[in-house]
């Protein structure tokens, strides 16, 4: 493997990597909170998780431009074609989708667990605890699925990013711009270490996903 490929590869892992994180460590919670509680205006939230599933990538990478050009409001921030902005834009991609997925699995748990685990004393945490490895299932496949939407997307990492040599590229605008040059080869090339990536995470995922429940004490 080359010095510019692994430099693309490890850039491709951060950005989707790290957008992945934050969507989950924000996106998990917001939907399981959607997901167990009644309040007004629930179908309204859910109703706006759900369209932002279908949000198209390259909308966001121009709204996110705008916002971090330098007559946006994030203009101070000098994130414009940066690594920064490419996380940032995957993250708006990939929340909607990992929080409205954790919202689902949540809903489609036993209704009447909550109960069962307040009768036998459990504290608010031991059951909330409970309740998300109830739906672990589901929000593993969520995160996969908020992983598949950003590693493979391309057009908001194009106009955020810029796909700058050695600093902004990634797997998906690496395959654009060699298409464009008319090295095919080099560009299946690249889309099989994508899908390689793909798949290996897939994969990890799925084994979390198989492991045991362990009660909680």
């Amino acid at each position: 493997m080359t010095r510019a490929l692994l430099d693309i590869v490890q850039l491709s892992l951060f950005v989707s990597g790290f957008a992945l994180l934050i969507s989950a460590a924000i996106g998990v919670p917001v939907g399981a909170w959607v997901g167990l509680h009644a309040f007004r205006g629930r179908r309204s939230v859910l109703a706006l998780l759900y369209t932002g599933m279908g949000l198209p990538p390259v909308v966001v990478g121009l709204v996110v431009y705008l916002l971090l050009s330098r007559e946006g409001p994030l203009g101070g921030w000098g994130w414009l074609f940066t690594p920064q902005a490419m996380v940032l834009a995957q993250t708006v991609i990939a929340f909607p989708v990992v929080a409205a997925l954790t919202a689902s699995a949540v809903q489609a748990g036993d209704p009447d667990l909550r109960l069962q685990l307040r009768s036998l004393g459990a504290t608010p945490a031991q059951e909330l605890c409970l309740l998300l490895r109830e739906a672990r299932p589901g929000i593993i496949a969520a995160l996969a699925a908020g992983f598949g939407s950003i590693i493979s997307e391309v057009g908001a990492v194009m106009l955020v990013g810029g796909n700058v040599a050695g600093q902004t590229r990634v797997l998906t605008t690496a395959i654009v711009l060699e298409t464009r040059r008319g090295n095919f080869s080099v560009a299946l090339g690249l889309g099989a270490v994508l899908l390689g990536i793909t798949l290996i995470v897939s994969a990890l995922l799925l084994r979390l996903q198989d492991q045991p429940v362990r009660s909680v004490s």
